[in-house]
This record gives structure tokens, C-alpha cells and sequence, in this order.
């Protein structure tokens, strides 16, 4: 790895600015009779678990295997000890991703930890995927680095940031990345740089266009030098926007399209008179035209992606411009 000491299984490197760890490790041990093939487990493994609870909507399908791991470790005996063919999926808050109301086959990981590691060594700032992106911002202003603020205003993990480009208020995740780690599908640990990776606008792929591969397990930011007052003064500021331009207390999943170039998605929803519109128990925001709530907890997937669709054939039907899907979209239909 490219730091002066490796990252160990303990956390982050000796000597590190550390916050306390949640005490991740001590997870549920695995369910007796599941997946019996599995040894060494220290995370919680389930069968047939309703993925609802896991995504900021509120909805959605059962995992055929469901696995929250205890810690990166465990993540990668878990990794290792699953079968070649076996189709796997990684969740963090899922707040960019709508899971279909039949399920998602295969094997679900869970990687959200709010006891994951934040350090700072080196000038950089590491931290777990599974953090966050608001813990990440205040820890990075704590201790005096500037332009991390807008990762208050992202309503996910790191893990979930780095797959996605995620950002807001003119920040984005990868402008700051210095290194990553990526945990393979072999269990293996491997550290890679931007330069392995095509970034585009909410986009993350391997330099050669393929998709990226392996799970985002940690990372290593490079923020500038700043000020401790100023960056909680504008974390404070871009929270107190959210809240009053956000349907923050109602389920849903940040902005469900992506603003084309010179617009924004949710002046084109707007002007084509979708506040408000509703299928099932989904409906588009009346606070953000970009989002789709789903207010009394009723909304089936099924109701969520109908609704995307007819938002997008509006839109394009009444203005010639073709939203694109922000959030992610698995499992399977009823």
C-alpha cells in the first residue's frame, strides 16, 4: 500500500488522529442453519430479509442472503467463503437506490458502520467506507481542512460517494480523492489511484471504460489547508439550505435525476406541472420537483419506478430533454 504504514485490521495507522471506533466487531454472530458453509463469521448473516429498512425509501423486496459484516476483515473471510458464481450487491444507506419490490437475488452486503475509522495521517484523511459522508465533513473540519463541507449535504456512505462521483454545492467526492481501497471479489485487499478510474459526472468507471470492479472499502482525501470556524460556519449553512429546500422528513432518495448540461432536473419537472403528481403511494415532492417521497410509508417500489418513468416521458414529451436516472435500480419486479 502507498502510505508509510499499512492499514491493519486494527484501523488506521499508528500514530493516526483516530475518532473512537462504535465497536463494529462485536456484530451478531451468524444464524445457525444459514448458508452452513460459511465458518469464522463475526458479522450477522440472515435469508429472505426485507431490504426496506436498508434504503432511504422505505420499500422494496427481500435479499435472498443478507450479509452485515462486523468489520473489513470479516467482510473479506465472508468475500472469500462465498461461491464464484453467486451474484452480489453492496448497500450503504441506500439513499440512491431502489430495491424492486421482488427482491434481489443472490447475496446483499450491508456496509454502512457508523463505528467505522476516521484518521489523519500523512496531510490526508483517512476513512472507511462505511462512514457517513456528514461525519466524514465534520471530522474533516474539526481538524481544519477546507472544501469538505459539501459532504454534509450528501446522504450516504463514502463507499456509496466513490461509486457514484456523489455530490452537491460544487463539491464532488473524487476532486479529493488521493487513493483508494478495494476489497476483490477474492478477498483480496488491493489500493488503487484516480488515475485508475475514468470520473465523469456521477460517474465512476475503470480507466478502460469497463465498470469498476470489487467494493470501495476505504479511502484516503486530500482536502486544503483551512479554518475550523469557517468550515462548521458552511457545514451549518448548507445543512440550514437542505432543511429548507429538501423534503428531509418524509422517505425518499436525494435527487432522482441527474441535471443535464446548462439545467437543472428540477426546474424541468416543475415546468412541466409534476409537483405534487402521484402514483400509489409515491408522489413528487411539492418542496423539490427532483424528489419522489413516499410521505405515509405506503409506496411500493413498483409505484416509485412507475412514477420515475412518467416523470422522464413528461419531461422529454413536453421539453425534448431526456432526464436520466440518478438512482440505482435492482431486484426484481412482482
Amino acid at each position: 500500500m502507498m502510505m508509510h504504514e499499512p492499514m491493519s485490521a486494527a484501523g488506521p495507522p499508528r500514530g493516526a488522529n483516530s475518532a473512537p471506533s462504535g465497536g463494529s466487531a462485536a456484530a451478531t454472530a451468524a444464524s445457525v442453519g444459514v448458508h452452513s458453509h460459511f465458518s469464522g463469521l463475526r458479522g450477522a448473516l440472515a435469508e429472505q430479509k426485507s431490504l426496506a429498512k436498508y434504503t432511504s425509501w422505505r420499500t422494496g423486496g427481500c435479499g435472498d442472503t443478507v450479509y452485515l459484516p462486523a468489520d473489513r476483515d470479516d467482510l473479506a473471510g465472508f468475500l472469500r467463503q462465498l461461491p464464484p458464481g453467486e451474484p452480489l450487491t453492496a448497500l450503504g444507506l441506500g439513499s440512491n437506490t431502489l430495491v424492486r419490490d421482488g427482491g434481489v437475488r443472490g447475496t446483499v452486503v450491508i456496509l454502512h458502520d457508523p463505528g467505522a475509522a476516521l484518521a489523519i495521517a500523512d496531510g490526508l484523511v483517512y476513512v472507511d467506507a462505511g462512514v457517513a459522508c456528514p461525519k466524514l465533513a465534520r471530522f474533516a473540519a474539526l481538524h481544519a481542512c477546507a472544501e469538505a463541507e459539501f459532504l454534509a449535504g450528501v446522504p450516504g456512505t463514502v463507499g456509496g460517494a466513490l461509486a457514484m462521483n456523489a455530490g452537491c454545492y460544487g463539491g464532488e467526492t473524487w476532486r479529493y480523492v488521493a487513493r483508494v481501497e478495494v476489497l476483490q471479489r477474492d478477498g483480496r485487499f488491493v489500493v488503487r489511484t484516480p488515475s485508475d478510474y475514468a470520473i465523469g459526472y456521477r460517474s465512476v468507471r475503470r480507466h478502460d471504460g469497463a465498470p469498476a470492479d470489487g467494493l470501495f472499502t476505504a479511502a484516503w482525501f486530500r482536502f486544503p489547508p483551512g479554518n475550523i470556524a469557517s468550515a462548521r460556519a458552511r457545514i451549518k449553512e448548507l445543512l440550514a439550505r437542505r432543511i429548507a429546500t429538501q423534503p428531509l422528513g418524509v422517505p425518499n432518495a436525494g435527487s432522482v435525476f441527474r441535471n443535464p448540461d446548462g439545467d437543472h432536473a428540477a426546474r424541468l419537472i416543475e415546468s412541466c406541472g409534476l409537483k405534487g403528481h402521484a402514483i400509489g403511494g409515491a408522489s413528487v415532492s411539492e418542496m423539490h420537483a427532483n424528489f419522489i417521497v413516499n410521505p405515509a410509508g405506503l409506496a411500493s417500489a413498483a409505484d416509485i419506478e412507475a412514477l420515475i418513468v412518467h416523470v422522464r416521458s413528461t419531461v422529454r414529451d413536453k421539453t425534448g430533454i431526456d432526464l436520466e436516472p440518478e438512482v440505482r435500480i435492482i431486484g426484481e419486479r412482482v
